[in-house]
């Protein structure tokens, strides 16, 4: 095999991985409710854990941005509950306080930029509103 070709089939395999493990990195992370039931009203505070699946640990430093409740789980995405996020002492763990007008299952929608992650990480969190 010519050098040329050992190049060339060596960066096809260097591709191949950087694109495999960008699309597994966007996997690796769970969002999680906490708690997953919340009361209707205004100023109701709710939290949401991130973790990363293969360690099983908190994920600290992220930051959140293009955040959103909505009523998306009814078909009632255009319904949104106004929130603003808050101050946390727990490793990986988000806080928020929103006002909720309704009952039913809300989605909290997050998008956020992981520490050593090149992509960004999508998750959405049903909250179920009593």
């Amino acid at each position: 095999m010519t050098v040329r070709l050992r190049l060339l089939a060596a960066a096809s395999i260097a591709l191949a991985l950087a694109a495999t493990a960008a699309y597994a990195a966007k996997e690796d992370y769970a969002f999680e409710p906490l708690p997953a039931e919340l009361r209707t009203g205004k100023g109701v505070e709710l939290a949401v854990r991130i973790i990363h699946k293969p360690s099983g640990k908190p994920v600290e430093g992220v930051v959140l941005f293009r955040t959103r409740i909505d009523g998306s789980p009814h078909d009632m995405a255009s319904m949104m509950a106004s929130h603003t996020p808050l101050p946390s002492k727990e490793p990986g763990v988000y806080k928020f306080r929103a006002d909720f007008g309704m009952t039913g299952n809300w989605a909290f929608k997050l998008m956020a930029k992981v520490p050593g992650e090149k992509d960004t990480v999508e998750g959405t969190v049903i909250f179920k509103v009593k």
